[in-house]
């Protein structure tokens, strides 16, 4: 098997946050590679008719509370006590989603997600703002005028709504979802928890 992850990956998910850098020291470890794959989320739940888990479970008592002590629990025993809730949370990712498209296009998508998910979902940076957004990409070493042009391009609009439609076609159907294995063959798992199932699959070579 080739040590391969491909992360399905929407800035908008708390998961992709959570999810990061467990999973690249158990990559590290493993010597594995991370592939990054642009999605939209309210795409996914579109074709797929899920909602996230505060809406889906709203009515099913005590489902969302267990959730929130699951989060707490896996915060705790990786050490990601920066983590806040975004204030503007749930916001509008497809700007910066086309955006880690074409920085992926560029070999670049996987430096990209990391450079801002600490400004999103440490600092809470205004995620409304071109400015805030564009001193984070700045900061994190790319061109923040290219990627704003690109973000426009019928290219970059079209290949975003293409990675989405295709990782549903595999399957998924929520953030965090991660395909094990060669690229666009890998077996699927989904949720923070699938980290030890993960290692167990690395494991095997």
């Amino acid at each position: 098997m080739t040590k391969r992850v491909e992360l399905v990956f929407d800035f908008v998910s708390p998961n992709a946050y959570l999810i990061w850098w467990p999973l690249r020291e158990l990559l590290d470890r493993y010597e594995a590679e991370l592939d990054v794959v642009p999605v939209f989320l309210g795409g996914m739940h579109k074709l797929t008719g899920n909602a996230p888990p505060m809406i889906r479970d709203a009515e099913v008592k005590g489902k969302n509370e267990y959730a929130m002590l699951e989060m707490q629990r896996f915060i705790a025993k990786h050490g990601l006590g920066k983590y806040r809730l975004h204030p503007q949370f749930p916001f509008n990712s497809i700007l910066l989603q086309r955006m880690l498209y074409a920085a992926d296009q560029d070999g670049r998508g996987v430096q990209f997600a990391q450079g801002l998910l600490k400004p999103i979902w440490e600092e809470g940076i205004d995620v409304t703002s071109p400015e805030a957004i564009g001193a984070a990409v700045t900061a994190a070493g790319f061109d923040a005028a290219d990627l704003f042009a690109r973000a426009q391009t019928d290219e970059v609009k079209q290949g975003l709504v293409a990675n989405t439609d295709a990782v549903v076609a595999r399957g998924a159907f929520g953030i965090p979802t991660m395909f094990v294995g060669p690229k666009g063959q890998g077996e699927m798992f989904f949720g923070k928890e699938r980290l030890g199932q993960i290692e167990d699959l690395l494991a095997k070579g």
